[in-house]
């Protein structure tokens, strides 16, 4: 675990140049806005270990995937998000040397994520070998209030010397992806032109055909005044910069302002791409980076209205939850049902930056209480306008009549994932997806929603299972065979007992829909029978017989569930009992060692408890999270967080903190030894969870908002804000009372440990905070 961060409320804080942590910095200090992200690279040229990282929501690539591309039903390629043109560049010349901070003195360093507005600052001192000095503070963003833009301050105050100063801002499209196989290049050129103070570069993917058009214009100032120095505009293939050349005095400061733009034919038909390239650019430098800045701090105001969370007595606890906050806000905004969320967002290109289950097992819940229900809706359609693929995906496995298999990883509803133990196996994400769509109901209220998309996707999710489920004749019970549970660390075990639970309820639910859409819309119901041939006496049927049957692996002598068949069989042994040089396991042991082990990578039996905790007295829950908690390595970032709210459920305060510790700052402190990578965003959203579903103690039940709420001993207290079917609560936990503000015009009514409670509009409750 690494403790290099400074804690405070609002920034993420790195004093001192430290080349080891440079990777980790440039994940987290990585800066997005829905459209396109940054990491925090360094715009003058670098030398020392780096990961360079733009991209570009919806652009990828479908790279050949190296082996098992010829079995049948194997996925051809891996989808990634592509490393796009470089527009934050700025190479830096002092006379004939460069600015390179690998190769220079460098004092004073500072970077800084400001997550309050929504910047990314550098400072430091620079003493070049010929002893010249200089100091630069840069600070660049992406703009939330105009998703295309991007802006760079880039100050250069001259400390000893006098001679030329050489600016070259420039726009790089010659990018490689570090993960690519075979180390192709994903990019093709197709247009470059410069003028005196701007450039353009417009390139194409291979294969996909997306068109991109990356723009710049710059002005500069010294000692305040705008200069118009000689310009000598320079192309090449996917390449075009501007070379300036100032004479300085020591003193002097020199001032770059970077205006950017990234536009693409997945928004403007591809003839239009350089003549809107060129409007947006116009309209970045017109307006100027003071007053975009301002846009840009007010645009983050709005958002930290309805989403911050704020805990008083705990910078590290306050820190971790805002970074998550900030990460989650500027990876999805919603406003585009093409996009979903991928597991890195904008920070790095591990897992190809596409979408997995994560987003409807983690995600969803913080979209729906911190934004307008179309964003979450959207995260849905985007399901749903994907049910002909995972149709198509479960056919190239033999399934038929319809039956949908999601897939684990795609960009376009087709599967790309290249692990057989997880793209065939790992099936459970069909749940997460059916569980969304519940979830979403339950909050909103939009029940709607089945008749309109919802019943489809689980008709093809219940008709995937009713064929993927066999009779046992051995055990005279329904079983399945051959899956991964979320716990990657157990491949192709059968009876996995979270799967078999989302199994059996998404039967249940599908039944359900079917009667409710039948009943309440039989127009669209008629409708749905026609376009998916639906037999429903002959489909619900066979659901119930498989429900009623089901095998579920249980100990009763230790009263838990078990994992899967022969969990048992396996040696017993807790974490605590193992050598610290072993962990992290995945970086430690051979795979064959961590499959024959009884540790656990992430909650899986616990996965399905919490789904379902209503169904479980508390000591039930108990004695399985007694069980299986101190098995668990936690090498995966969506696991921590399940925890921390079941340890809250239980009254295992301790228990709770440290787990919501460890996934707020996951990736501020590595835990696992792999934030350089990038950051784990669809995690982030547990952490949410586990200070609102958790501490907070939020559920809905049938229609109803609750809160069990209680405080750690850590904090003085801790606000957080939820919007709830137009309804904005503003609910406040001290260590004596409880305190939960409607600020809207409607009344509602909530539940706060179990006794009702009507808020009337702009009206606050008040009660004492029950101690467990």
């Amino acid at each position: 675990m690494k403790n290099y961060l400074k804690k405070d409320e609002w920034c993420i804080i790195e004093e001192g140049l430290m080349p080891e942590y440079n990777c980790i910095s440039e994940s987290v200090c990585s800066i997005g806005n829905g459209h396109m992200g940054q990491r925090a690279n360094f715009e003058e040229a670098f030398s020392g270990e780096t990961l360079s990282g733009s991209y570009l929501a919806g652009v990828y690539y479908p790279d050949k995937t190296r082996v098992g591309w010829w079995k049948n039903g194997y996925p051809e390629y891996f989808a990634k998000v592509l490393n796009a043109p470089n527009w934050i560049g700025i190479d830096v010349k002092v006379e004939n040397e460069t600015l390179d901070l690998a190769q220079c003195q460098v004092s004073h360093f500072l970077r800084v994520l400001n997550m309050k507005d929504g910047y990314l600052q550098r400072h430091f001192t620079a003493q070049l070998p010929s002893g010249k000095q200089l100091k630069v503070d840069a600070q660049r963003f992406v703009s939330m209030a105009d998703k295309e833009i991007g802006a760079i301050r880039y100050s250069i105050k001259i400390e000893n010397f006098s001679g030329k100063l050489s600016l070259r801002p420039f726009l790089d499209g010659d990018v490689v992806n570090k993960d690519s196989n075979y180390d192709e290049k994903f990019w093709d050129a197709r247009h470059e032109e410069t003028s005196e103070d701007e450039a353009y570069i417009t390139v194409s993917t291979k294969k996909t055909g997306f068109v991109v058009v990356t723009g710049m214009k710059f002005q500069v100032l010294k000692n305040g005044q705008v200069i118009n120095p000689n310009t000598q505009p320079q192309t090449r293939t996917r390449y075009a910069s501007i070379d300036l050349d100032i004479y300085v005095t020591a003193g002097d400061e020199i001032i770059l302002y970077k205006y950017t733009t990234n536009v693409t034919s997945r928004d403007y038909a591809e003839g239009d791409l350089l003549k809107t390239a060129k409007e947006r650019i116009s309209q970045a430098f017109s307006k100027g980076y003071d007053l975009l800045k301002k846009e840009q701090a007010q645009a983050w105001g709005e958002i930290w209205i309805h989403s911050d969370i704020v805990i008083e007595g705990d910078v590290a606890a306050q820190q971790g939850i805002r970074f998550n906050i900030f990460q989650l806000n500027q990876t999805y905004t919603g406003k585009d049902e093409r996009l979903n969320i991928g597991p890195k967002g904008f920070t790095g290109e591990k897992y190809g930056g596409s979408t997995y289950w994560d987003t409807e097992a983690y995600c969803l819940a913080f979209y729906l209480a911190t934004a307008d229900p179309e964003v979450s809706k959207n995260l849905l359609v985007y399901r749903y306008k994907h049910l002909q693929k995972a149709i198509e995906n479960a056919q190239k496995l033999g399934f038929e009549g319809g039956a949908a298999l999601y897939p684990m990883v795609t960009m376009n509803g087709e599967e790309c994932h290249n692990e057989w133990e997880i793209t065939f196996e790992e099936i459970h994400r069909n749940g997460a997806i059916a569980r969304a769509i519940y979830d979403y109901i339950n909050y909103t209220g939009d029940k709607d929603y089945l008749a309109e998309y919802g019943l489809e996707v689980l008709l093809g999710i219940a008709r995937f299972w009713a064929q993927r489920i066999n009779y046992s004749e051995a055990k005279k019970q329904y079983v399945m065979l051959g899956v991964t549970g979320p716990n990657e660390y157990e491949n192709n075990i059968n009876n996995n007992w979270y799967t078999n639970l989302m199994a059996t309820w998404c039967m249940g639910y599908a039944e359900d829909a079917t009667q409710w859409v039948k009943k309440n819309h039989p127009e669209k119901y008629k409708a749905f029978v026609a376009k998916t041939n639906f037999d429903e006496l002959r489909e619900t049927t066979k659901w119930q017989d498989i429900r009623a049957n089901m095998y579920f692996p249980e100990d009763k002598e230790k009263g838990v569930f078990l994992q899967q068949d022969g969990y048992l069989d396996k040696e017993q042994i807790l974490v605590k009992d193992l050598p610290a040089k072993d962990l992290p396991l995945n970086q430690k042991w051979s795979w064959d060692r961590i499959l024959r082990s009884c540790f656990i990578k992430q909650a899986d039996t616990l996965q399905g408890i919490y789904c379902f905790e209503e169904n479980y007295d508390l000591e039930t829950i108990r004695r399985n999270f007694e069980f299986y908690e101190p098995r668990t390595v936690h090498e995966s970032s969506l696991s921590p967080c399940v925890h921390s709210i079941l340890a809250a459920k239980l009254g295992m305060q301790e228990k709770a903190y440290q787990m919501y510790l460890r996934t707020s700052r996951l990736d501020l402190d590595d835990y696992n030894n792999d934030t350089e990578d990038g950051c784990h965003i669809t995690s982030m959203a547990g952490t949410w969870m586990s200070i609102v579903q958790g501490f907070g103690g939020m559920r809905v039940r049938h229609g109803i908002l609750q809160f069990s709420p209680y405080i750690p001993e850590q904090w003085t207290s801790y606000a957080f804000k939820i919007l709830y079917r137009g309804v904005l609560l503003n609910i406040q936990v001290s260590q004596e009372k409880v305190k939960i503000e409607n600020q809207s015009d409607t009344e509602i009514t909530l539940k706060i440990h179990e006794t009702s409670h009507t808020i009337d509009a702009k009206q606050v409750i008040e009660m004492g905070l029950l101690v467990a």
